[in-house]
């Protein structure tokens, strides 16, 4: 071998090695990205609900586990229950790994039935990860003298509270009408969750729907206390809820099955976590890591637990087969569903 051609060979070893090496100039594509920049993470409603207090979460740690530890910065895109910020997020934000946002968990299902207003398809979001599913539940209060989806049925009318017509505090109840014979009276227009909480308190209605998860961090004194009763639940079953009749067992028929697992789908996606479409593969495989490491670390389980925030992790492959399956449900059972969400 001549001198020219050894020379030429060392050369390129050490270039190879010096690529291997930490800090080398281009290690790890993704850190040289990512380095000393600013990801967005964008939350479709107001601060202070379990959509916000996730992507804060989330937010404070994920940083120490992307490559190049960029800095997280969580916004408050409000409006038209979270779709104007999913638009924005499909459709103008950069699609480069730089913007992330907390997704509607109902927003797969709005697109499968129709609804106007949907700019996105969710299939082309690259889907990270969500801390753990959702369980909608229906409780009653202590005064209605029920603790049984059999005894609602038997009591005939109940007034319940609702924040409007196209909000899951709607819908549940609309199901258990239309699925398992109840009688419920739906009151809209309360603002949120906590007036509708006062107004069972003071008598004006007699229950609510509202997750397992908010009942436990907002309300655990009134489980302890035995002030409500739930009497059905939608979503993956929970190790501590025993005794409480699922929707989907509650149908009549395999197609209604079908159609209240289409418009709770959302339980299965939790308060996911989705990146723009068009993100570089090496990047979102990245995020997803650094979701998963996430879930695993110390600091993050110690918050979670002091905020009563169960951690049962949803990886952004399997949030990926749920919309999958949303958007691929028949059409007559999409239109099924379609008037319990408009």
């Amino acid at each position: 071998m001549g001198e020219a051609s050894m020379v030429h060979m060392v050369s390129a070893l050490m270039a190879g090695l010096a690529l291997l090496a930490p800090g080398g100039a281009h290690a790890d594509p993704v850190a040289d990205f990512y380095k000393g920049r600013t990801v967005n993470m964008l939350v479709g409603v107001s601060a202070g609900g379990e959509y916000d207090t996730h992507a804060r979460l989330v937010a404070r740690h994920i940083g120490r586990h992307i490559p190049g530890n960029p800095t997280l910065v969580p916004q408050n895109m409000t409006g038209a229950g979270g779709i104007i910020m999913a638009n924005y997020l499909y459709g103008v934000a950069p699609k480069d790994g730089t913007f992330m946002g907390v997704i509607q968990n109902g927003h797969p299902t709005i697109q499968a039935v129709g609804l106007q207003n949907v700019q996105f398809d969710a299939a082309r979001f690259n889907w990270i990860g969500a801390i753990t599913p959702t369980v909608e539940t229906m409780a009653l209060w202590k005064t209605a003298g029920v603790r049984s989806v059999e005894e609602a049925r038997a009591k005939g009318e109940i007034v319940v509270g609702s924040v409007g017509v196209s909000n899951i505090t709607y819908t549940f109840p609309q199901m258990l009408n239309e699925f398992a014979g109840t009688k419920f009276k739906i009151i809209s227009g309360y603002r949120g969750g906590s007036e509708i909480n006062l107004a069972m308190e003071r008598g004006e209605v007699l229950g609510r729907n509202n997750t397992w998860s908010s009942w436990k961090t907002t309300k655990p004194e009134w489980l302890a206390h035995k002030d409500i009763a739930l009497i059905s639940y939608a979503g993956p079953k929970p190790r501590d809820l025993d005794g409480v009749s699922s929707l989907e067992d509650l149908a009549r028929s395999d197609d209604d099955r079908k159609v209240i697992r289409l418009i709770t789908a959302g339980t299965r996606l939790g308060r996911p976590i989705a990146a723009t479409p068009d993100v570089p593969r090496d990047r979102v495989t990245a995020l997803r890591a650094a979701f998963q490491a996430t879930m695993k670390d110390p600091e993050f389980i110690k918050e979670a637990q002091g905020a009563r925030i169960d951690v049962d992790p949803i990886s952004g492959e399997d949030l990926a087969r749920v919309v999958e399956d949303v958007l691929a449900t028949p059409a007559h059972l999409r239109e099924r569903a379609k008037p319990f969400l408009q």
